[in-house]
């Protein structure tokens, strides 16, 4: 039989070594939240400029729309 404080020493140590994997991975996942918050706040960005490009682009379409049919009946 083994001796009982060897054994509790290998769950300490075990239970030591999971709370270090437990503190790296909770690490791992502040870091990736603020990557997140970073690339959803990118992504937000360049909605609004594809929105004000496409504002444009139709804007631009209807004056040479308008510039067109001009020279048609003309």
């Amino acid at each position: 039989m083994p001796d009982p404080t060897l054994v509790v020493l290998e769950l300490v140590s075990e239970v030591a070594e999971l709370r270090r994997q437990l503190a790296e991975a909770q690490e791992h996942c502040v870091e990736m939240a603020i990557d997140a918050g970073y690339l959803n706040e990118e992504i937000r960005s360049l909605r609004r400029e594809l929105t004000a490009a496409r504002r444009e682009k139709d804007a631009l379409q209807a004056t040479l729309g308008r510039f067109g049919r001009g020279r048609a009946a003309a």
